[in-house]
């Protein structure tokens, strides 16, 4: 294993640090891009136990969290942001079709904002994207598929407005 996962939450933790914008997430992408190709790493780090959602490190300065996931069966999502926050989506095994969409209508808590397709791509093994704050996407799973995300704040505490696509 060319690195381990302390080894990489430590070298996230230093860009995210040093680079906390865009272009930092940008060589963070890269990064977990070149983690994605040791096979040993993702064996270790993502194998199918690690259910749907698993926090691998959450930074105890910074708040970021790296995580695994495995998905057996397929899954689509709903049009998403990732609200104040971002996310790096790895791609580890498998495939995972993304959706990206333009802001229609902005959500509430009380109302669904409107999103317009804009794009479809593959992410495929080896592959990392970033999503920075507003971004709207929808992944969706034809098959069993296993990734590493990296969001800038643990997600799971984080409420988000809902988006329903339009034509």
């Amino acid at each position: 294993m060319k690195m381990n996962l302390s080894q990489f939450a430590t070298q996230c933790h230093r860009l995210i640090k040093s680079e906390p914008g865009p272009a930092g997430r940008a060589k963070l992408a890269s990064l977990l891009q070149e983690v994605l190709l040791d096979s040993e790493f993702v064996n270790t780090y993502v194998d199918p136990s690690v259910g749907e959602r698993t926090i691998l490190h959450e930074d105890p300065e910074l708040g970021f969290c790296i995580l695994a996931h495995h998905y057996d069966d397929a899954k689509t999502s709903m049009p998403h942001d990732h609200a104040h926050s971002w996310a790096i989506y790895g791609q580890a095994r498998g495939e995972t079709e993304m959706r990206d969409y333009e802001l229609i209508s902005a959500a509430s808590a009380d109302q669904p904002g409107k999103v317009r397709h804009t794009r479809t791509y593959t992410l495929s093994p080896g592959m990392a994207h970033v999503y920075n704050e507003g971004d709207l996407h929808s992944p969706k799973r034809v098959l069993s598929t296993s990734l590493i995300r990296i969001e800038g704040t643990n997600m799971a505490k984080v409420k988000r407005f809902k988006y329903e696509p339009v034509s």
